[in-house]
């Protein structure tokens, strides 16, 4: 018999058991021994957690590109600037500054026109033979350029040629009228270039014989080209046209990545989108003299307003020149003086200048290409002929 106290444990042990007959629960397997240690360590700093990040927004689309033109009459001729519009510069940015170019257009215009009494020019005029005139820094530049090239091109570009003023009528008071040969002898004495005087320290400008008379109308537009070109590059433009009647600055390419195209005029075509030939053109200007531009055919011959100062009549070497140069001042000035000149001694001329070409249509309707533009130019086809 077992003892009282045998007795007692076991009658212990025995209600423990009763008390405890549910299965304890096992440990989850997330809290093992190594993970539970883990949980009790320091969390890494935020830094090096990995965030959700929202995604982006999308990428603004790119504004489409549309040309912008202005087109407007300036200098007596037709103006016409344009571009193409860009996630900098939409329509409105691209006309206003348009118009910044177009008033310095206008300025220039007033400086140098002989058709206001109180342009610079006109009042050289009237004090011919009589006093020095001061003048702007620009009308200055314009008289020296064109002194340059009366020296270069043997004196048959020349300012004075105005004194023919009158005697022909090309312009908007045009008349098919011939002047006889007495009236244009007797004006023809006063042409003469060597006898514009020009102080450039005191920036005064004197027409040495009364009754001369200068106009500005064979070059300014040039030299108004490149300044509006300059409004525009200030303005943060880099790809736009300038053109003002035959002289035009190219700047850039088009939206595409391409070079601007610029027709060559048939001068006995259809009309001013006539070409026969066409110049990829990028940072140049082109300019064109033609003798379709202002004149008449009377007599089965025609008379334009390029004057040739040895005869005091219409040149005739040429049809038209076209001049591509890197500045339209330069193409401007070069036009005119190689027309007179003719194919031969004009090619001459703009092969001794840098960075400039030509192409010319003779009076026969021969086609003179400077060797800078061989590989340039695209001829689509012969030049129509005709008077």
């Amino acid at each position: 018999m077992p003892s009282p106290r045998a007795a007692l444990a076991a009658l212990l042990v025995a209600a423990l058991a009763a008390a405890c007959d549910t299965q304890p629960e096992p440990v989850p397997a997330a809290r093992t021994a190594s993970e539970a240690r883990a949980s009790f360590e320091v969390p890494p700093p935020l830094s090096s957690i990995a965030v959700p990040v929202p995604a982006p927004p999308p990428a603004p689309a790119h504004r489409p590109r549309a040309r912008v033109a202005l087109d407007d009459k300036a200098m007596g001729t037709h103006i016409l600037l344009a571009a193409y519009t860009d996630d900098t510069f939409d329509e409105g940015a691209l006309r206003g500054k348009f118009d910044k170019a177009l008033a310095e257009i206008r300025r220039l215009e007033a400086l140098m026109t002989t058709w206001r009494d109180d342009s610079e020019i006109s009042r050289i005029n009237a004090a011919a033979g009589k006093a020095a005139v001061a003048v702007s820094p620009e009308t200055l530049a314009v008289i020296e350029k064109s002194l340059w090239i009366s020296g270069r091109s043997e004196g048959l570009f020349d300012i004075t040629f105005e004194a023919m003023h009158g005697l022909w009528k090309f312009d908007e008071d045009l008349e098919e009228k011939i002047p006889s040969m007495a009236a244009v002898a007797k004006a023809r004495q006063l042409i003469d270039y060597r006898k514009i005087k020009v102080d450039h320290d005191a920036r005064t400008v004197m027409l040495e014989r009364a009754g001369m008379r200068m106009s500005l109308g064979g070059i300014a537009k040039g030299y108004a080209v490149d300044a509006a070109a300059r409004v525009l590059r200030e303005e943060g433009l880099t790809a736009f046209f300038v053109q003002a009647g035959g002289d035009l600055f190219v700047a850039g390419r088009k939206p595409e990545g391409v070079p601007f195209r610029v027709g060559v005029r048939d001068p006995r075509g259809r009309d001013a989108n006539d070409y026969f030939a066409m110049l990829e053109v990028e940072d140049h200007a082109f300019s064109t003299a033609g003798d379709y531009e202002r004149g008449f055919i009377k007599d089965g011959r025609r008379y334009h307003h390029i004057i040739d100062p040895r005869t005091g009549f219409p040149a005739t070497a040429s049809r038209s020149v076209t001049i591509w140069a890197k500045d339209a001042f330069t193409a401007d000035a070069i036009d005119d003086a190689v027309f007179i000149l003719g194919p031969e001694k004009g090619l001459a001329l703009v092969e001794s200048l840098d960075d400039t070409g030509a192409v010319i249509v003779d009076e026969h309707n021969k086609v003179w290409i400077s060797a800078r533009l061989k590989d340039r130019l695209h001829v689509l086809r012969e030049p129509t002929d005709g008077i």
